[in-house]
């Protein structure tokens, strides 16, 4: 049976799409059949960070209309072996997603697939309670600033309130923190919460930190997962949370203002 992990935060611009897309990818590298699905109907970013925007032909509610079958919207991704991307419809509105009509996709993609993520829209309308509540899993993607970190508070209290597992008393979704765009020298400044911040303030276990990186936006205007850039501490980074995910323990790396050795202080560097 497939695990369902839902990529959710309280605000937007954190890094949803891109955290959905390496983490996908990730398993996918790590021999998982894995889907990963765009639950954001009206905007769809998940087929262009994929680079698969002009194989676009069905989506995920032409499969809930039965306007399409599964095997017709699936997009295989053409770098990664064991890797599907089911797009959002752009011309469609959030409405289109009924927790019939979701239920019935997944149901289906569960025969198939080990790994099911759902990259769920900022916030708490109707698309991204689509998104989590039919979760075993959620990865809450927030930025070290009070905001981003206030706005996932909200998130965590609809995810042990509003979910499917919530409604039939079973066992709480698990609950992970990756925290995005961490610079440490500006936490040092004063400029961001730290980790031991947000850590405190949201209180579920850290899955990873992801630096600040000028890779990540490059690697999405490319149409290329970010983690397939292994020379970024970027790609590292997402390659650790996806090793954790799976139960495997590894150092935080990025977390720490790195020293300038000698003769890069003599140099300039």
């Amino acid at each position: 049976m497939a695990k369902i992990i839902v990529v959710t935060s309280g605000k937007g611009g954190v890094g949803k799409t891109t955290t959905s897309a390496a983490i996908g990818t990730g398993m996918a590298l790590k021999g998982y059949k894995t889907v990963i699905i765009d639950f954001d109907v009206g905007l769809r970013n998940l087929d262009l960070i994929m680079g698969c925007e002009r194989r676009v032909v069905y989506d995920f509610v032409n499969v809930i209309n039965q306007d399409a079958t599964l095997s017709q919207a699936l997009i295989k991704d053409k770098r990664t072996k064991d890797l599907y991307i089911l797009p959002a419809s752009q011309t469609r509105d959030k409405d289109a997603l009924t927790k019939e009509g979701v239920e019935a996709v997944l149901n289906e993609l569960a025969k198939d697939f080990d790994y099911i993520i759902c990259d769920s829209p900022a916030g708490i309308e109707k698309g991204a309670q689509m998104a989590l509540y039919f979760a075993d899993s959620a990865i809450v993607v927030t930025n070290p600033e009070v905001s981003s970190v206030r706005d996932s508070d909200r998130i965590l209290g609809i995810l042990q309130s509003k979910s499917r597992r919530a409604e039939n008393g079973d066992s709480p979704i698990e609950e992970h923190l990756l925290l995005t765009r961490y610079n440490p020298t500006r936490v040092e400044e004063g400029e961001m919460l730290s980790v031991a911040d947000v850590e405190e303030i949201l209180a579920i276990p850290l899955l990873g930190v992801i630096p600040e990186s000028e890779a990540v936006l490059k690697a999405s205007n490319q149409g290329t997962p970010v983690i397939l850039d292994q020379a970024a501490e970027a790609g590292q980074a997402y390659e650790d949370a996806v090793a954790r995910l799976l139960g495997e323990e590894r150092p935080l790396r990025f977390t720490q203002v790195q020293k300038k050795g000698f003769f890069k202080r003599l140099l300039g560097g």
